[in-house]
C-alpha cells in the first residue's frame, strides 16, 4: 500500500439497538406509522442518547449543554405544536410585533453587524444550494429570504445555519455564534407555531439542517421526529406546492439518509403514506410524480423510491425470524420485481434535464479518477442518478436466489451501480450534492476492493466535510473497517 495516511480519527458507530414498532397500515410494504403524538416521540428510539457517539473529532457544539437544553426545547415545541389543532387553511402571517418588531423590518433590524451580513451572504452562497438541491425554482435561496423579511425566527435560522456551516468549514473552536443564533430563532418560534402557519416550516426544517450538522449520524432521528409529526399535522407533503413542498423535500432527503444510516433498523421517520396526497392509492404515486411534468419532481421520486427501498428492507428485517423462509417464496420476490421494476422505470423515463452530458462513451475513466465520466447538466440530476443506483445496491443485497436477472445485462451488477455512484460524485463539483453523496459513496465503497479505488473514495469524502462542512470523515471509518484496514494503515 502506499504511504498516504488517512487523518482522520477512529471511533466505535454502534447500530441502533432495537428495531422499529409493529407494521401497520394500507402501504402493501408495512408502516411504522402510530396515531398519537408524545412528547417523547412515537418515532423516536430512545435506546440512544444525543452524546453516544462521536461526530467529529474538532466540533464540541452538540454537546454544549446550552444546545442541548435548546434542541429540547425545541423538540418539544413541535411536538406541543402537532398536538394542537391542526390548520384547515393556509395560515396568515404572523406579525413579528409579537416579539415588538415591525412588520417587514425582521431582516434588516437583526442583520445589522458585519458577521451577519457574511452570514446572510453565505447563506445565499452555500447553503441555499443544498437546500435547493432538487428544486428548480430554488425556494430556500429566492423565496424565503423575502420571507424572512418579515419573519424573526426565519431570519435567526437563516443567519444560524450559515454561521455554523462556516464554524464546520474553519473548524472554530470555542464560543459558537451559532448557538446564541440558534436559541434566538426558537425564543421567537412559538407564536407562529401557535398560529399553525405551514410557511413557517422553513424555519423549522432549516434548524433541523442545523442539529444534522453536529449530531451524532445515529442520532438523527432524534432530531427528524419532531418535524415528522409536524408535517403530518399540518397535513404537509410532497406534494403542497410553494414553500411547503421544497421545505418538505428538503427534510425528505435527512429523512432518508437517516433511513440509510439505520442499516435496516428503521424505516423513514415520516411513514411513506405522508409523502403523498392522503387520496392517493400507493398505485397511483408513479402516475402523480409524472404528471408534475417538471425534472425536479422526477428527482424527487428517486428519493421516494429509494426510501422505499429501505422501508421494505426494514419490514423484512423487522420479521428476521421468518425471513429466510419467505425470501424465495412468491410474496417476497413479487413485491422485491415490483420495487425493481419501479426503479428501472425511472431510469427508463428520465426527462432529459437527468440525463448525463455525453462528452465520452460509456463509462470511460479520467486519467485522475479510477471512476467513469460520468457528468449531469442539472444538480437535481446528480443526486437522483447516485440515488437510483444506491437504491439498486440496496435491493440487490438482498436479492433472494431465486430471482433471476440474469438478461438484464450490466444494470443487476452490483459493482457498475457502485462504480457509477462513485463516478458521478468523482465528475460533478456542484456543491449543493455534495453532502447528499456520504451515504451513496457508503453504500457503493463497501463494494470496491482496490487500494487505489479505496484511495479515491476516501479523498471524495474527506473533501465533502472540507467544502460544506457535513460530518462526513465517520464514515472513512466505517469504510476501513470494511475493506479490513486498521487505524495504523496506510493506504
Amino acid at each position: 500500500m502506499e504511504n498516504e495516511h488517512l487523518e482522520i480519527a477512529l471511533h466505535h458507530s454502534p447500530r441502533d439497538e432495537s428495531l422499529a414498532a409493529n407494521a401497520s397500515g394500507g402501504w402493501p410494504l408495512g408502516s411504522n406509522h402510530q396515531n398519537h403524538f408524545t412528547a417523547s416521540s412515537p418515532y423516536h428510539n430512545p435506546g440512544i442518547s444525543p452524546s453516544s457517539t462521536t461526530y467529529s473529532t474538532f466540533d464540541e457544539f452538540a454537546n454544549d449543554p446550552r444546545f442541548l437544553e435548546s434542541q429540547q426545547e425545541f423538540r418539544s415545541l413541535l411536538f406541543t405544536s402537532a398536538q394542537s389543532a391542526a390548520p384547515t387553511r393556509r395560515g396568515s402571517p404572523v406579525h413579528d410585533s409579537l416579539s415588538g418588531r415591525q412588520i417587514g423590518g425582521a431582516l434588516s433590524s437583526i442583520i445589522s453587524s458585519g458577521n451577519r451580513i457574511i452570514w446572510l451572504q453565505n447563506y445565499l452562497d452555500e447553503v441555499a444550494p443544498w437546500l435547493d438541491m432538487f428544486d428548480q425554482q430554488q425556494m430556500f435561496g429566492q423565496t424565503v429570504p423575502i420571507l424572512a423579511k418579515s419573519s424573526v425566527p426565519l431570519t435567526y435560522a437563516i443567519l444560524a445555519i450559515s454561521a455554523r456551516q462556516m464554524e464546520r468549514v474553519k473548524k472554530l473552536k470555542g464560543e459558537h455564534d451559532s448557538l446564541q443564533l440558534y436559541q434566538e430563532s426558537i425564543r421567537s418560534l412559538t407564536p407562529h407555531l401557535l398560529a399553525c402557519d405551514p410557511n413557517i416550516m422553513a424555519t423549522c426544517v432549516i434548524l433541523c439542517c442545523l442539529e444534522m450538522l453536529s449530531a451524532a449520524p445515529k442520532n438523527w432521528r432524534k432530531h427528524l421526529d419532531g418535524c415528522a409529526t409536524l408535517f403530518e399535522s399540518y397535513n404537509i407533503h410532497g406534494f403542497s406546492e410553494g414553500v411547503p413542498q421544497a421545505v418538505f423535500w428538503c427534510y425528505a432527503r435527512m429523512d432518508l439518509c437517516a433511513a440509510i444510516i439505520s442499516d435496516g433498523d428503521h424505516s423513514t421517520v415520516l411513514p411513506l403514506q405522508h409523502w403523498t396526497p392522503s387520496d392517493i392509492s400507493p398505485s397511483e404515486v408513479v402516475e402523480l410524480f409524472r404528471s408534475a411534468g417538471t425534472p425536479d419532481m422526477w428527482a424527487n421520486y428517486a428519493v421516494f423510491l429509494a426510501a422505499k427501498v429501505c422501508h421494505f428492507i426494514w419490514v423484512q428485517n423487522k420479521n428476521m425470524d421468518d425471513a429466510a423462509a419467505h425470501m424465495d417464496q412468491s410474496p417476497y420476490s413479487n413485491d422485491w420485481l415490483d420495487l425493481w421494476a419501479e426503479l428501472q422505470a425511472w431510469r427508463e423515463n428520465r426527462p432529459a434535464e437527468l440525463l448525463e452530458v455525453n462528452l465520452r462513451e460509456n463509462d470511460v475513466e479520467l486519467d485522475s479518477s479510477p471512476f467513469p465520466f460520468i457528468l449531469y447538466a442539472a444538480s437535481c440530476a446528480i443526486s437522483s442518478n447516485q440515488l437510483y443506483h444506491t437504491a439498486c445496491l440496496l435491493l440487490l443485497d438482498i436479492k433472494s436466489p431465486s430471482i433471476d436477472l440474469s438478461r438484464t445485462g450490466s444494470i443487476n451488477s452490483n459493482l457498475w451501480h457502485a462504480r457509477r455512484i462513485c463516478g458521478i460524485s468523482a465528475t460533478n463539483e456542484h456543491h449543493g450534492c455534495l453532502n447528499n453523496a456520504i451515504q451513496p459513496l457508503w453504500v457503493a465503497g463497501r463494494l470496491l476492493s482496490h487500494p487505489t479505488e479505496h484511495r479515491a473514495v476516501v479523498n471524495l469524502i474527506k473533501r465533502i466535510e472540507v467544502v460544506t462542512g457535513w460530518g462526513a470523515t465517520w464514515r472513512i471509518t466505517d469504510l476501513m473497517g470494511s475493506w479490513g484496514y486498521t487505524s495504523n494503515d496506510f493506504i
